[in-house]
């Protein structure tokens, strides 16, 4: 969530904020409404200071056998009128609330403007897209031609955008998931964390799904929401609590299932797994200081990075411009793996600083070493990598000319030793 006071001192560049991000101006608007809660605010405590005299003033009257009716009349209409300025007060900071969470973050400076995805920059590019020297194929008949990739009978159990894996491209799958936590956890300095695949409505809002984007989340009868990714317990870890400088960053790391609605995919990659209903991922999260999150975030991508260089895959790295950034992000990395079966690019993993943003949805300070107060921490987040994403490039890449797909060099030790994958017989 934005600061209010901040929209207050810089309206202006609150609304150029906006208008980056394709939306229209609501500085106007917000203050307008901000001014008139000030002021019930403001005449609700003066009304009790003004209660408070007349107070004292009916405790004289009535010690010195005076007439206290009037000042009890007065004292009864003002406290009628305070209650009244007091619910006005309640419902405007509401409307405010109610404003402010649903506008999204204000993007970093150095983002580039744009309205969709083709108004991102390459940052830069790590190896190029392999030739085969066969016409390759999509990682759907690859699986299917194996036997270890059924879709038809997840369909069965399922319903659309459900794969059920088995034998070795289950065991391959796995193998990703650990080989990434491994990565993370000994290398990068991340702690693994096993957090509730359910969450509350409060942490779904701290981290900015709630309410704006309620469609894309599966909801349970008990009215928990089922997280769309680690993200989401993974940053509420520190929600509400006020953090010592010294300990930030908080790097963590899980592996979870990840649930999705998919309600604006309609018509998208409807076969394979690109975009499916539950997939595994690998998540990235750092609390870190302010100061520092720039830097962090840098760190973050280049740990992301990593996966795929070790696979051997190539990648290019993307700026996102202001239209194709998500909600709760300043500043975004996309890292898209280069898929032979596609002839293109796809995102694997999406590397986010979000400011203070969802660190004041979350109430998340930290306690400078020097000085006075709290200040907000910053958050981010990231994919390291989406597991099934990775699958899907592993197939693809390392397909050879009769389906089999040979084992990259990295994951072999948690294959047993496999070198090829063959047709599940």
């Amino acid at each position: 969530m934005l600061d209010l006071k901040w929209i207050r001192d810089f309206p202006e560049d609150f609304d150029r904020g906006l208008a980056r991000r394709g939306l229209p101006a609501r500085s106007a608007e917000i203050l307008d409404i901000d001014r008139l809660w000030r002021e019930a605010e403001t005449e609700a405590q003066e009304l009790q200071a003004e209660r408070n005299r007349l107070s004292k003033d009916i405790g004289i009257a009535k010690a010195k056998g005076e007439d206290a009716a009037p000042l009890l009349a007065a004292l009864s209409t003002d406290k009628e009128r305070q209650a009244e300025r007091e619910r006005e007060a309640g419902e405007l900071r509401r409307r405010i609330d109610e404003i402010l969470s649903a506008i999204p973050n204000m993007p970093a400076d150095d983002v580039p403007e744009g309205a969709d995805e083709h108004g991102n920059l390459m940052v830069r590019r790590h190896k190029e897209p392999p030739v085969l020297g066969f016409a390759p194929r999509e990682h759907f008949d690859l699986g299917e031609g194996l036997r270890q990739m059924d879709f038809a009978r997840a369909t069965k159990i399922s319903g659309a955008r459900f794969v059920v894996l088995t034998r070795h491209l289950a065991r391959l799958e796995r193998a990703l998931a650990q080989f990434m936590l491994n990565l993370h956890t000994g290398e990068f300095g991340y702690t693994e964390v096993s957090p509730p695949l359910l969450v509350r409505d409060d942490a779904a809002y701290g981290t900015g799904q709630l309410p704006k984007f309620a469609e894309d989340l599966f909801r349970t009868t008990t009215g928990h929401w089922l997280i769309p990714t680690a993200e989401v317990p993974l940053t509420n870890l520190v929600s509400d609590e006020i953090l010592e400088e010294g300990n930030l960053p908080l790097r963590f790391t899980a592996l979870t299932h990840c649930f999705r609605s998919e309600a604006g995919a309609a018509g998208r990659d409807t076969r394979g797994m690109i975009r499916q209903h539950q997939f595994q991922k690998v998540e990235l999260v750092s609390i870190a200081h302010p100061d520092r999150s720039a830097e962090e975030h840098e760190r973050m991508t280049a740990c992301a990075e990593e996966v795929l260089k070790r696979l051997g895959l190539a990648y290019r790295v993307m700026l996102l411009c202001t239209g194709d950034m998500g909600f709760s992000a300043r500043k975004t990395y996309d890292i898209e793996v280069w898929l032979p079966g596609q002839n293109m690019y796809r995102e694997i993993s999406s590397c986010s600083n979000c400011g203070e943003f969802q660190a004041r949805r979350m109430k998340t300070r930290f306690r400078p070493k020097e000085g006075k107060g709290t200040r907000f921490v910053h958050t981010l987040n990231g994919s390291g990598l989406a597991v099934g994403r990775t699958l899907v490039a592993v197939l693809e890449n390392y397909q050879q000319a009769d389906g089999s797909i040979a084992v990259p060099e990295a994951l072999q030790p948690y294959m047993g030793g496999m070198t090829v994958i063959g047709a599940d017989v």
